[in-house]
């Protein structure tokens, strides 16, 4: 089966990158940037190819759907650079030019607070999408770039998903009808990307789950379910949010603003989803959704076939 993760933000090396592989994991959009600035993201970015390349008999790069079918076939873990937070272009547009031929296909307009673009989900006042970040967007499209709009705000996600002249995402979110925390998307929310030829991707981290904390797999799964009951399961997938490999400094980082300023929120806990604690458990995702009551064609769309069909869609020029 493939299985596609619309989002892991582990401490990625070469033993993750076994366990990927040893977990079934076909391609995931693997993250480079989250507070960073340009030249942290450039050499973030620069890590992660160095990474592959160092690994290349068992991981490789992806640039396109194609590279993902042949990541399938060779049984090699794809990397998809992506990123949570749009900073690293550092406001110069032709910047995204330079980094999509690096192979960056995936973006997050912001992460949480407010850049130049629009605003986020922890924001007090959301404004919505700015000028440059509508030029920032149109330039997104323009070089097939994914728009996430996973910590963006509301207002802002909105807008830009009434903007864009092409689908956007939330490559990792989960319902805020099972929890009502920011980081979450209501029915309504997630009914309108949708609706719009958009896409939802579902995350595996407790906080965001039903049970807080003592979330396991099958709260997971409930929440995967619960989306798929309210939006079709064609355009549906998973985006676990995986953070395999990092400490309590680590999670303190990004708990507040731009890494340093005021808190956002707190993980008291580092976030393991109890089931789905390592890279090489989604065998137990696919039970998880056998039992919550998915049948073989939704859970083949869901853990990577909808992610497919919509790069697919996205990347083509």
């Amino acid at each position: 089966m493939m299985i596609i993760d619309g989002l892991v933000v582990s401490n990625l090396d070469r033993e993750l990158l076994l366990q990927m592989q040893k977990g079934g994991l076909t391609a995931a959009n693997c993250t480079t940037c989250v507070w960073d600035d340009f030249p942290s993201t450039m050499k973030n970015v620069a890590d992660l190819k160095k990474l592959i390349r160092d690994n290349s008999d068992i991981a490789m790069q992806i640039y396109s759907v194609a590279d993902i079918d042949a990541a399938k076939a060779s049984s090699k873990v794809g990397i998809i650079i992506g990123w949570q937070n749009s900073t690293g272009f550092g406001d110069y547009l032709p910047h995204v030019n330079t980094f999509a031929e690096l192979g960056l296909r995936i973006v997050q307009l912001t992460y949480n607070t407010a850049n130049t673009a629009g605003c986020g989900c922890y924001e007090s006042t959301d404004r919505g999408l700015t000028d440059f970040g509508g030029d920032l967007v149109d330039a997104l499209h323009e070089n097939r770039i994914v728009v996430d709009l996973s910590h963006v705000g509301s207002v802002t996600a909105r807008d830009v998903i009434d903007y864009s002249s092409r689908p956007v995402a939330y490559s990792h979110c989960c319902p805020r009808a099972l929890k009502d925390h920011p980081r979450n998307k209501t029915d309504a929310e997630i009914r309108y990307i949708i609706d719009k030829g958009g896409f939802c991707g579902v995350a595996s981290v407790p906080h965001f789950l039903a049970r807080g904390i003592e979330s396991d797999v099958h709260d997971f799964a409930a929440a995967v379910a619960h989306v798929v009951n309210i939006a079709g399961d064609e355009r549906i997938g998973i985006g676990t949010d995986i953070a395999q490999g990092w400490g309590p400094d680590w999670f303190e980082m990004i708990a507040v603003d731009k890494g340093y300023g005021r808190r956002l929120t707190s993980f008291a806990d580092v976030p393991v989803l109890k089931g789905l604690e390592r890279l090489d458990c989604y065998p137990n995702m696919l039970d998880a959704l056998a039992k919550a009551g998915l049948n073989s064609r939704v859970i083949e769309n869901v853990v990577g076939r909808n992610w497919y069909e919509f790069l697919k869609s996205t990347w083509a020029q």
